[in-house]
């Protein structure tokens, strides 16, 4: 063979092994897109669209076939999921495909499974691209202060996956207390996902009333703020200064209260100190029988 025959025929056969394959196979059958030439299926709509196409499992072996359909990543509904195809002939099985009404803007992958009855099994890829105007909103909410740690939720409200950013601000009585610039926070926020975060305030303050404002920002001009107040009190030195108080007041009481008492068994008048009224010794009785 000349040279360049050889050279030519070595081209083809990398060409060849190159390509993509038109089905998957397995030993005896296989599954692929219906029509010729489609290695994978491709399906585009907005949310709500209902799209149809048909998956063919082809029998090439000598006996029949037994195959179940299954799909995983999109939402596929098949005409029939068992199928019986002859020796050395094709069956084919419509399906519908259903693009999710809340699905945002972007593409999916999906795949399409036939399972034989001996365990063997051909996949082929589905590929849906969902079309729709992008919309990029984010709330903050919920804020709140427990210990040494701020709490907040985020909520994504649009229909693009967000990488939000946020800034933490503080005012005290006299002046700013926190200032946290913007800065990215590591997660990815499906449209429509809610996540429960936190974020510490180790140096947070003893004495003090705080205004709380939380700032969040991203991509596509995504933006909201939440408000909330905090209370610091140092309870262990304020509980010591009252015990303190009342342990100081407690004396003079309890002097008085025995005064009373002894005045009360003895009959002895009771002289009254201080801004306070005199007992007189006797019951009521005991005066009405004096007179």
């Amino acid at each position: 063979m000349p040279p360049a025959a050889r050279v030519l025929g070595l081209t083809l056969l990398l060409l060849l092994a190159s390509a993509p394959a038109a089905r998957a196979a397995t030993a005896g059958w296989s599954v692929a897109p219906a029509g010729a030439g489609r290695p994978s299926f491709y399906a585009e709509g907005t949310p709500g669209t209902v799209l149809t196409d048909t998956v063919s499992v082809t029998d090439t072996g000598r006996g029949p076939l037994t195959v179940r359909l299954r799909a995983a990543g999109v939402r596929i509904a098949f005409a029939r999921t068992t199928v019986r195809v002859p020796a050395r002939t094709r069956a084919e099985v419509p399906f519908t495909l259903t693009v999710p009404a809340d699905a945002a803007p972007g593409d999916r992958a999906g795949t399409i499974t036939a399972r034989d009855t001996a365990g063997r099994t051909a996949t082929v890829a589905v590929r849906l691209r969902v079309g729709g105007p992008a919309l990029s909103a984010l709330t903050v909410e919920h804020v709140a202060v427990r210990g040494g740690r701020i709490t907040y939720q985020l909520v994504n409200r649009g229909t693009t996956v967000l990488v939000p950013r946020l800034a933490v601000h503080a005012d005290g009585v006299l002046g700013p207390v926190l200032d946290r610039p913007a800065r990215t926070l590591p997660l990815r926020l499906p449209p429509g996902t809610r996540r429960t975060l936190g974020e510490p305030w180790p140096g947070r303050p003893a004495l003090d009333a705080v205004d709380l404002r939380l700032t969040v920002t991203a991509a596509g001009g995504a933006h909201d703020s939440a408000h909330t107040s905090a209370r610091f009190v140092p309870w262990g030195p304020v509980s010591g200064v009252l015990g303190a108080a009342a342990a100081a007041a407690a004396p003079p009481a309890v002097r008085r209260h025995r005064r009373r008492r002894d005045a009360a068994r003895d009959g002895t008048p009771v002289r009254a100190s201080a801004g306070a009224p005199a007992e007189p010794a006797g019951s009521v009785g005991e005066r009405g029988h004096e007179r």
